[in-house]
């Protein structure tokens, strides 16, 4: 099975400016990511989708390959990155013929995961049961318990109010946070649907000590902290 890991790390991110190539225990954040693929030995490339020339260059000082640079449109803070899955698979068939077998996205800001987190959703996906493998970890807020809304009088609901009272989170369904660790997806479900939910899905749990996903400062400085401790 030919596998192509896709690293998607635009220059406009506005939660944490210049998040993609910021330095983290010592190298820019998106080195890890191409690191930890690169220790996964059924991926055969790792490439880079980007529309900054700083995170390309850093990209290719790591190791990776930016065979392209993203156009404008697929670079906004509103593009869905389904879009930008799409963008890369065009490119790779137009330039090889085929699809890889199957593509898995490393994001650039899930620094803590271990390569064994992409073993296991390479492992999963070869069951060959679903178009998506997603990452999942253990939620931290149940919609059932202690998550709420806002309603326009001022009031707030459960998001989902139970049938019966529920007293402790742990007797309310069991519900998951999804990761950015991995996703792995079959090329041709990409070009043809619209969404990851859209297909079957099964997934991989993650702990949460290398779940997190960095969108923010708070983020950032968590990710120092843990990387120290290792």
């Amino acid at each position: 099975m030919q596998v192509i890991a896709l690293i998607c790390a635009r220059g406009g991110s506005k939660g944490l400016p210049g998040k993609n190539i910021r330095t983290l225990a010592g190298r820019p954040l998106i080195a890890w990511a191409i690191e930890q693929s690169q220790a996964v030995k059924r991926i055969a490339r790792v490439v880079v989708s980007t529309d900054s020339d700083d995170i390309a260059r850093v990209a290719r000082q790591a190791g990776a390959e930016v065979p392209f640079l993203r156009p404008a449109e697929l670079a906004e803070d509103t593009t869905p990155e389904w879009l930008v899955w799409r963008h890369a698979l065009a490119y790779l068939k137009d330039a090889d013929g085929v699809y890889p077998d199957a593509m898995i996205v490393v994001p650039a800001t899930a620094p803590l995961r271990a390569p064994e987190d992409l073993e296991r959703c390479l492992d999963e996906f070869e069951k060959g049961m679903a178009d998506v493998v997603i990452t999942v970890t253990d939620a931290r807020r149940s919609p059932y318990f202690n998550m709420v809304r806002t309603h326009e009088d001022g009031t707030v609901s459960l998001v989902i109010p139970p049938r019966s009272a529920i007293a402790r989170r742990q007797d309310a369904p069991v519900v998951y946070d999804m990761t950015t660790v991995g996703y792995v997806v079959k090329p041709e479900f990409v070009m043809t649907r619209n969404g990851i939910f859209e297909g079957t899905v099964t997934h991989v749990h993650v702990p949460a000590e290398r779940a997190l996903d960095i969108d923010s400062l708070l983020d950032f400085r968590i990710a120092e902290c843990l990387k120290a401790r290792h």
